[in-house]
């Protein structure tokens, strides 16, 4: 027989990003057989056996010849079940059962059951990206809740039997709906110091850690946060979707502008919080990127689990590294944190008796580590509140109240960035320090203040860009007295500078 050929374009997932593959299959003369090479990975050598069986069980024919599928290029490893769509389209095509010009100006992805029909894969956003770049449009699965990209055609197929067709049905995207936020500051009565800290932490990006007994509402204020941030603009929504679709989540919340709120268990692995795996999946910092990361009973999470958030808090990534290469994912996140005083949990409570000694208590403290401690912002004590208080929760401040202020310190240190030409966020300390504007007196106010709490470089530098926040709330242009106070009030607990 002549040997016949035919090139289908696919993708593969690598990191948050859908890299270009072409799936190019050859039929010839030879022992019959079925193999596919190009550095794929065991779901994709899986691919023959649920290719073959759709392929049969949709009426067509398995060539009896030596059939080779390459996945080009053959450097890049190839992983997911995603190609089995694109497989079987250049069998069929190769073979003329169907028109070979079917494949031509497609990105085809998607799973195949045994029985031929078409299945959604993880990172259909990713796909709908890289088809928009490559200027194809995207064949994949009829999946629900799926995602308009400007610009980009969504076409689905539901069986191998529809590509008998010659065409494919136009997926109809439905009008992006507007997600609300049901939790609400309002909920919560009293702790009016923490919900200035986190109004204080909204406005400038700013990690919180929260120290307190059991059922002092540490939870309850940390799930509120999102609902005092801005909305996602569209750039931060479309690369917090992709996020999230890659790891197999639905990402209409994200799309309608709700920045995530990501709070995984303490028992969570390091691959699981980082990111990791084989092949490399974003991990929960990632999950939380643009968004918010609660750790909730921060001292149980393991020592090594903690020590690797450390770099990604600085660099706003992470990059893991394999034989095969480095994977980035993004994320830029903030940090809320909250952890019980002590084993018991009523450490310095005034309404129980804690039952811990000073070294169970110093023991459990440390566990949380210097390092990661200095690189949050903002530490505040959370005490229980009286029943009367608890009987008032739905008259506390509302969380739109709340927003107004994070709104109003947003604009305006966007306006004084813009004016003056210094942008702290990031930048060298001289930067930050001119950006203060502290006069004489202030400059030796604090000085002394991190001189008296022990506080470090970093501890210096991040009180400072606290006591901005707190400065750009009042639309004040320069650091004074008071902000100086309440930032140094907002870092240092009792025992000095964490």
């Amino acid at each position: 027989m002549a040997t016949s050929s035919c090139v289908v374009r696919a993708a593969t997932l690598r990191g948050v990003s859908a890299v270009p593959v072409d799936v190019e299959v050859c039929i010839s003369a030879g022992m019959p057989g079925f193999s596919i090479v190009g550095m794929g990975d065991a779901s994709v050598q899986e691919s023959r056996e649920r290719v073959r069986a759709a392929l049969r069980a949709c009426g067509f024919t398995m060539p009896n010849h030596k059939v080779v599928v390459n996945l080009a290029p053959g450097a890049l490893r190839k992983t997911g079940s995603g190609f089995d769509l694109p497989i079987a389209v250049g069998l069929l095509c190769a073979t003329a059962q169907i028109n070979p010009r079917i494949a031509d100006g497609y990105l085809f992805a998607g799973e195949l059951s045994l029985k031929g029909a078409v299945r959604p894969v993880p990172g259909l956003f990713a796909y709908a990206l890289c088809a928009k770049r490559m200027g194809l449009a995207l064949v994949s699965a009829l999946e629900e809740g799926a995602c308009e990209v400007e610009g980009l055609d969504r076409l689905f197929v539901e069986s191998l039997c529809d590509l008998r067709k010659g065409e494919f049905g136009r997926l109809r995207i439905p009008a992006g709906e507007q997600v609300t936020l049901e939790k609400d500051f309002r909920d919560i009565a009293g702790h009016d110091m923490a919900k200035r800290a986190f109004q204080i932490a909204a406005a400038g990006g700013h990690g919180v850690l929260m120290m307190g007994p059991p059922g002092s509402g540490k939870t309850m204020l940390a799930s509120r946060l999102p609902s005092i941030l801005p909305p996602l603009s569209r750039a931060e929504a479309l690369e917090t979707a992709v996020i999230h679709s890659v790891a197999g989540e639905d990402v209409t919340a994200e799309l309608s502008g709700v920045r995530p709120f990501c709070a995984p268990h303490h028992s969570a692995s390091l691959a699981g919080l980082v990111g990791g795996g084989s092949p490399p999946r974003p991990g929960a910092i990632s999950l939380a990127h643009n968004g918010v990361l609660f750790l909730d009973e921060l001292p149980e999470f393991a020592p090594s689990v903690l020590q690797g958030i450390r770099q990604p808090m600085e660099a706003g990534e992470v990059v893991v590294t394999r034989a095969d290469g480095s994977v980035r994912f993004p994320a830029r996140f903030m940090l809320v944190a909250a952890a019980n005083p002590c084993p018991c949990g009523y450490f310095g409570d005034k309404q129980r008796a804690c039952t811990c000694s000073q070294r169970m208590i110093s023991t459990y403290q440390g566990r949380i580590g210097g390092p990661v401690l200095d690189r949050i912002d903002v530490h505040i004590d959370v005490a229980r509140i009286n029943p009367g208080q608890v009987l008032a929760t739905g008259h506390g401040t509302t969380s739109a109240q709340l927003r107004e202020g994070v709104m109003v310190a947003r604009e305006y240190s966007s306006w004084r960035r813009a004016n003056t030409g210094l942008d702290e966020r990031g930048a060298s300390t001289e930067t930050l320090v001119r950006a203060c504007c502290l006069n004489d007196a202030d400059a030796a106010f604090f000085e002394s203040l991190a001189t008296k709490s022990h506080m470090s470089g970093r501890a210096i530098m991040r009180t400072l860009a606290l006591a901005r926040t707190i400065a750009d709330m009042e639309q004040a242009p320069a650091v004074g007295h008071d902000h100086i106070c309440e930032a140094v009030g907002f870092r240092v607990r009792e025992g000095g500078a964490q």
